[in-house]
């Protein structure tokens, strides 16, 4: 895969999630206004909540990978991704951090 069409796949779905988001997720809650609901309504059910809970926990990790890699490789601006992780979400942060990540090793190279 070229690295190419491996940054403009990650950036499609990442965008893809964005915009999904922005389409279900913010309609609702600017009618509900109900952060806390909103988050609660990810754990209304055990298969709601397996979801809901791998997500946190792909959000943590990325968190962390951003930041070790930040001291060990000197990943610059990896720390974007952070934010992205909470609104809108792990799959756009990721996309990012990936793009981020794979045009400074690149530049090394």
């Amino acid at each position: 895969m070229s690295k190419t069409f491996f940054e403009a796949s990650v950036l499609l779905v990442g965008a893809a999630f964005t915009i999904a988001f922005g389409v279900i997720v913010v309609p609702a809650l600017i009618e509900s206004g109900d952060i806390a609901g909103a988050f609660a309504a990810g754990f209304v059910n055990p298969f709601a909540s397996g979801y809901s809970l791998d997500t946190i926990l792909c959000a943590v990790i990325l968190m962390v990978w951003v930041l070790h890699e930040r001291s060990a490789l000197g990943i610059r601006h990896g720390w974007v991704a952070i934010p992205l992780s909470i609104i809108p979400g792990v799959a756009s942060a990721f996309a990012v951090y990936l793009v981020i990540r794979s045009r400074q090793l690149n530049a090394r190279s």
